[in-house]
């Protein structure tokens, strides 16, 4: 699996709207067959930071969303919304969804 984690600093004036500005790519993305998880958190130590978690089944699944219609046309349109260039983590994961965190196991 390839695991992204990325952080979008968004200029202030549109922080409070950026879920629906990324909306169109957001939903594309997640209806891809190989898309596994794409989803945003807003930082609750920075109101103009939102942090991207996604996943893909394979480095195919990866390739095949970085070559689509809308990763282009979010490449044209989002970067006017943001304050900086996103910050990126990405790494291959042999697993194909969330582990438990076994040192917070919540007792049945």
């Amino acid at each position: 699996m390839i695991f992204i984690t990325a952080k979008f600093r968004v200029r202030l004036e549109h922080a409070g709207h950026w879920p629906e500005i990324a909306r169109e790519f957001t939903e594309a993305t997640r209806g891809e067959a190989g898309c596994r998880w794409f989803e945003w958190s807003r930082s609750l130590d920075d109101p103009a930071e939102y942090v991207l978690v996604e996943a893909f089944a394979d480095e195919d699944a990866g390739a095949a969303h970085v070559q689509s219609a809308h990763f282009r046309k979010a490449q044209e349109v989002l970067p006017g919304y943001l304050a900086e260039t996103p910050r990126v983590v990405h790494a291959a994961v042999d697993q194909d969804d969330w582990s438990e965190l076994g040192e917070m196991a919540v007792a049945d």
